[in-house]
């Protein structure tokens, strides 16, 4: 269930409480005349079931509400109410399922911005798996993945791309175009300078990784694992598992393949900078893929339900 603040203009005011009255999925409904200073309206507050929460956020922003006054939308973590249980009866499907468009909008649309603290996290992630890569460790390997900040822009690419949204594609492609180069230049000097310092060299790049060196040696399963990483990934993020997304960071190698690729360039040992360059991409596309695939599934799968009278 969601909980939605809504400051409502004067002049649309009464359509706004008529069209929440309306609706089935709706179960709280509070109003403050006149509550609002800035913007000016009245305060509307209520409560909505996860299943029928896109229709009535299309509707209120329908009325131009997000323009003249404001929508805020928090998750409830627990209610006790007949009345909310009622309004799950009567929304076909399941909350956990459901998915609420303008709120994966605008998660990921925050996830796509290139910002330091993104670059920070991707330099240190491309790092910790170059350790990772010439110790043959897997644990630096997995503990990369999970810090590894670009599932973020992946995920927004793929919701603008199904939404079409064509200015959160530009800020995701910008991220991680940006991000991995960085990533992988800090990840070379890391390298130099651990080599001079003689904490690593080249022979243990070239020594067997019989843990990594699945790395650079992209097959068939590196795309079955970026395809079903990209469904699991979306579905976590659409019904609000965030858990499962931790599982979903560390089967996938993107970070490691940048890493790899670093490593070897600063080497100069040119076919597994290659090798890891193919794993990288051939994940990205797979991720993208089956992300695309998944929100369009869902976007069939929970087209608007008809409205119910209460």
């Amino acid at each position: 269930m969601l909980h939605v603040r809504v400051i409502a203009p004067q002049p649309v005011s009464a359509q706004v409480q008529q069209l929440l009255a309306d609706d089935a999925a709706i179960a709280h409904l509070m109003v403050l005349p006149g509550a609002a200073k800035s913007p000016a309206g009245d305060v509307v507050e209520f409560d909505v079931v996860r299943e029928g929460a896109s229709h009535v956020l299309d509707g209120l922003r329908g009325l131009g509400v997000d323009r003249d006054g404001a929508i805020i939308v928090e998750n409830v973590d627990a209610a006790w109410s007949a009345s909310a249980d009622r309004a799950a009866r009567r929304m076909p499907g399941l909350g956990v399922d459901a998915v609420v468009w303008h709120e994966i909008e605008q998660q990921t649309g925050d996830e796509s911005a290139l910002s330091a603290s993104f670059l920070t996290f991707m330099s240190v992630a491309t790092v910790i798996a170059a350790v990772g890569v010439l110790l043959d460790q897997p644990i630096l390997i997995v503990g990369s993945m999970v810090v590894g900040p670009e599932f973020g822009p992946l995920a927004a690419l793929c919701v603008g791309l199904v939404k079409r949204r064509f200015a959160l594609v530009r800020r995701s492609v910008v991220a991680l175009a940006v991000g991995f180069p960085v990533g992988m230049i800090v990840t070379v000097a890391a390298v130099w300078l651990l080599t001079a310092a003689g904490l690593v060299d080249k022979a243990m790049l070239l020594e067997p990784r019989p843990l990594t060196d699945f790395i650079w040696r992209p097959d068939a399963l590196s795309w079955v694992i970026g395809f079903l990483g990209g469904i699991a990934g979306m579905l976590s993020l659409t019904s609000a598992k965030a858990g499962t997304l931790v599982g979903v960071l560390i089967s996938v190698t993107t970070v490691p393949a940048a890493a790899n690729a670093a490593v070897a360039l600063a080497y100069g040992v040119g076919y597994e900078a290659s090798g890891s360059a193919v794993q990288l991409a051939i994940n990205l596309a797979s991720i993208v893929i089956g992300g695309v695939l998944t929100l369009l599934v869902q976007q069939v799968a929970w087209r608007r339900p008809p409205r119910i009278a209460k």
